[in-house]
């Protein structure tokens, strides 16, 4: 029994000593704070006009005029498009001709009734006539109004998708136009989401054509029926889109903010080593040489390179951040800060 407490004896100190020799692992350091965390909500979704439209002619014919080029702002009620006439004026004049007629013997007959030279079926007859007759012009004048394709209201037209000469079929695309400010952004959000959301609440949205910048968007709509078999709702935001970049169908990222401002301890998501029973982080201690402990910690949400610590730690305590690879604990360390890991809540994507 004394061999094996001598065996034992050796074998500690042997590991004492090792440790002892140990070089001091070269970590990076930071002191705990608390910082204000907002909650939010991520979503994706696209863009899409306020008002958007494929323009098509309602009935067909040979293209007359083109009076559009592509790309351009319009206001509403610019001619876009002409077909040809044929003889639609000439119609026209003759059932204008024919509701004259019918005004003139309306009126004849009218000054006969009052003198009792005819009778009131006549003047019944006259008036149908006339009223024919006029319905025939309205007729025609819709038939050659429907030969004039109009901008229905501004915005920016695409690309032109007919020419001159060309025979149009009723309801072939002629261009696009789209009305591009303000702009809508379309996405879902799980349904356990609704009661953190209302009208009125504000929204950053950042699309990958634009690296870097957030765009403003005010929530507009929530829809009144979930997809069932998502339990999705959808929701639209409106953004303002004065100098016209956001064009319609660009996929988009949702950042909605929600609940009340907490105060958590923020670390950078390197300084956490997260094992099967739970998430741990080196603290260091006082004294020369420095050493460090571990510390079990409850981590909660994260944003961007950062990560809320609910429990187990203190402000003012110094946590290791890097190099933890090396570290056990008691272990030695000495500490350069020259290089640091990331910690910034809203990181954003080198340009190249």
């Amino acid at each position: 029994m004394k061999h094996y407490m001598i065996i034992a004896a050796a074998v500690l100190a042997g590991a004492r000593a090792a440790a002892a020799q140990e070089p001091p692992a070269v970590v990076s350091t930071l002191v705990a704070h608390s910082t204000a965390w907002q909650d939010h909500m991520e979503a994706v979704g696209s863009l899409r006009a306020v008002r958007g439209a494929d323009l098509a002619a309602e009935i067909p014919g040979i293209v007359d005029s083109v009076g559009f080029e592509s790309g351009r702002d319009v206001e509403a009620g610019t001619v876009l498009l002409r077909l040809r006439p044929n003889d639609d004026a000439a119609k026209l004049a003759e059932l204008q001709a024919a509701a004259d007629l019918a005004a003139a013997n309306l009126a004849r007959d009218t000054k006969q009734f009052r003198a009792q030279a005819v009778s009131q079926a006549t003047i019944d007859a006259d008036d149908s006539h006339l009223r024919g007759a006029r319905a025939q012009v309205a007729q025609q004048e819709a038939l050659m109004a429907e030969k004039v394709v109009r901008a229905p209201f501004a915005g920016r037209l695409g690309l032109r998708q007919v020419d001159q000469g060309q025979y149009l079929p009723a309801g072939t695309p002629i261009v696009t136009l789209q009305a591009l400010d303000p702009i809508y952004v379309d996405f879902y959000v799980p349904q356990q989401a609704l009661g953190q959301l209302h009208d009125g609440q504000e929204a950053r949205v950042t699309l990958d054509g634009f690296p870097g910048r957030n765009f403003k968007a005010v929530v507009s709509a929530i829809s009144p029926k979930l997809d069932t078999a998502s339990r999705m709702v959808q929701l639209r935001a409106t953004i303002a889109n004065p100098d016209r970049v956001l064009l319609p169908g660009m996929f988009a990222t949702v950042f909605l903010e929600s609940g009340a401002v907490h105060r958590y301890i923020t670390l950078p998501q390197s300084a956490l080593v997260y094992n099967p029973y739970g998430s741990t982080v080196y603290v260091v201690a006082s004294g020369n040489p420095m050493t460090v402990h571990t510390a079990l910690v409850k981590a909660g949400p994260t944003r961007g390179d950062q990560v809320a610590v609910l429990d187990g730690l203190h402000e003012g305590d110094v946590v290791v951040t890097s190099g933890q690879l090396k570290l056990h604990q008691g272990s030695t360390i000495v500490v350069n800060n020259s290089v640091v890991p990331a910690n910034d809540p809203a990181p954003r994507p080198e340009e190249e």
